[in-house]
């Protein structure tokens, strides 16, 4: 018996057995590299869509906002609608770095980079709206407080317009500085690859003199801390001002005290639905599927399946205040929506909100990378309903019903939504060209083959090990392989004497996939041993659980634990 319990390694957090040099590497080379053809589509594509809302935008500022489909009743919209859909997205991306630094979560480091990017392209859609929305956009500093030919303005304080943009441009300006905080070692990673004089002059600037000294990755982390406490009170307070704009009213579905947690439950609900499509299409494009795991996408549609479960329950709580009420407009109010002409955008909302993310109850279904992908964009489409249920909804039927009107977008509103879309995608299109999407110098750190490896070498050299100076990348395995060769062999043969040899001409391979805990990779691996059958699997005791470990030496334990004999016995049964 062991004189200690040695603990296993969890599941890595990157995969493929890297090095640090192979992450460097695969951090740099969409940066160094050229563009695939398959980005080259998908940027004209985005161009097209941005120039098409580009021209709509024009068309705007020159012709009048009556050229969009607002009218008496219903005098906010399609427009208002995109920008409280922008600025919900833009809040997970800071909340995953922020929030998950500050608890020490490490499976932020892979996706952090792409969250935060994501986060201030979608914060500039939305600064689009409030700025069109003026009408007369080339007077938009006077909603700033500074002299100028008038003498002394005083801005309106009182205005929602007014909150809107003080929200925006602090949570701008506090997620660009923590987003460029993070990037200062990789930009320094690419100055010291670059070839060409320009290029190294380039993100010498962008580096600001990083040297990796340690005095400056001590100031780096402390930075990084401050800001992550800067901006995490900042991802509830920028929702939270976006639904005073509705709540501080007296129109019937607005004037209630549940918008605020209400509205940034759901900023969070849609944000990280749009961080996990960027992220799946992120780790195709960029071939990063060795960092961006099926264990990421897991956890992010466990997130995702949380918040879309307390939105569903800030519905219900609307409705059951609306009734309780006793207030026969707030009861109307809600009724329209569900019942009224508006009624298919509310079963949209219903149906992609709370319906959808409830299949993430299923592990096989939250580990899928194409239900996740769709899921993912059904919530962001289910979120964008929720804003135009609750805005055109509560509008189009006033107190008079002489005043009732239903709103019909134009193709200029149509245009400018499309078009921030396209925005969005160019943005974030050529951040994936310039800038390095990995955090390089964080993911090195979880690098899951470095404690491995240290395991094994102090288990052969004991205190010894802590002086000896480690190989790098594929040397270290190719001495691994050379050396425990022949005792996995051996070890295979006592495996198979115990539980049987599989005879592939009178007996038919079961799929083991079936045992919960065997995955493909698994699945693969005991083929390779030999192990085909549930009859093989059944027979498995303790000791040869304990050789399985042995030779696999990944997931130790996990057969034992969740009893893949007895699976495998009422499998062959049944």
């Amino acid at each position: 018996m062991a004189s200690h319990y040695e603990a296993p390694i969890r599941r890595p957090l990157v995969t493929g057995d890297k090095s640090y040099h192979d992450v460097t590497v695969d951090v740099a080379a969409p940066v160094e590299g050229k563009a695939n053809k398959s980005w080259w589509i998908v940027f004209t594509i985005a161009l097209v869509a941005f120039l098409w809302g580009l021209g709509c935008i024009i068309y705007t500022i020159s012709t009048g906002i009556g050229v969009w489909g607002l009218n008496r009743t219903v005098n906010w919209a399609w427009d208002i609608t995109n920008f409280v859909w922008w600025v919900g997205i833009g809040h997970a991306g800071t909340l995953i770095s922020a929030v998950l630094l500050l608890f020490r979560q490490k499976w932020r480091m892979a996706i952090n980079r792409s969250a935060e990017a994501m986060t201030i392209f979608s914060v500039i859609q939305a600064g689009l709206f409030p700025i069109i929305h003026m009408g007369r956009p080339w007077l938009a500093y006077w909603v700033l407080p500074i002299p100028n030919q008038f003498g002394s303005l005083w801005v309106n304080f009182n205005s929602p317009l007014l909150w809107d943009v003080f929200a925006i441009s602090t949570y701008l300006s506090v997620s660009l500085v923590f987003w460029w905080t993070g990037l200062l070692p990789d930009f320094a990673m690419i100055r010291d690859r670059a070839i060409t004089p320009f290029t190294k002059r380039v993100y010498s600037i962008l580096s600001f003199g990083w040297s990796g000294r340690a005095k400056d990755w001590q100031r780096f982390e402390e930075v990084s801390l401050v800001l992550a406490g800067l901006a995490t009170p900042l991802v509830l307070s920028v929702h939270t001002i976006v639904s005073f704009d509705f709540a501080t009213s007296v129109i019937p579905g607005w004037h209630t005290t549940i918008f605020p947690p209400y509205f940034v439950a759901g900023a969070i609900f849609s944000g990280f639905a749009m961080v996990n499509t960027l992220l799946i299409i992120m780790r195709k494009v960029s071939h990063l599927e060795n960092y961006i795991t099926i264990q990421h996408i897991e956890l992010m549609n466990i997130v995702i399946m949380i918040t879309g479960s307390i939105v569903g329950v800030a519905y219900i709580t609307e409705l059951f205040i609306a009734w309780y009420s006793g207030v026969e407009y707030e009861q109307y109010a809600f009724l329209n929506r569900a019942t009224g002409p508006y009624w298919w955008a509310y079963l949209a909302m219903m149906t992609c909100n709370v319906f959808s993310p409830q299949f993430m109850w299923f592990k096989k279904l939250r580990t899928s990378i194409m239900f996740s992908f769709f899921i993912s964009i059904v919530v962001n489409i289910g979120m964008w309903f929720e804003r135009f249920v609750i805005i055109v909804t509560s509008l189009h039927r006033d107190y008079l019903t002489s005043s009732w009107t239903m709103f019909s977008p134009t193709f200029v509103d149509i245009g400018i939504f499309i078009g921030t879309i396209g925005f969005f995608f160019v943005l974030f299109l050529l951040y994936s060209r310039t800038f390095p999407v990995i955090a390089q110098a964080e993911v090195k750190s979880i690098l899951k083959a470095s404690g491995s490896k240290y395991k094994s070498l102090r288990a052969e050299k004991g205190d010894d090990a802590k002086h000896y100076i480690m190989p790098s990348g594929g040397k270290v395995a190719a001495e691994k392989k050379a050396d425990t060769s022949e005792d996995h062999s051996e070890k295979t043969q006592s495996l198979i004497k115990a539980i049987g040899a599989f005879d592939a001409a009178t007996q038919t391979a079961d799929d083991l996939k079936l045992i919960s805990g065997v995955g493909p990779k698994m699945e693969e691996k005991l083929h390779q041993l030999g192990i085909y059958t549930f009859e093989q699997v059944s027979k498995m005791t303790d000791a040869e659980y304990d050789l399985l470990d042995s030779i696999i030496d990944e997931f130790p334990g996990r057969a034992k634990r969740d009893d893949w004999a007895g699976q495998a016995a009422k499998l062959k049964n049944s």
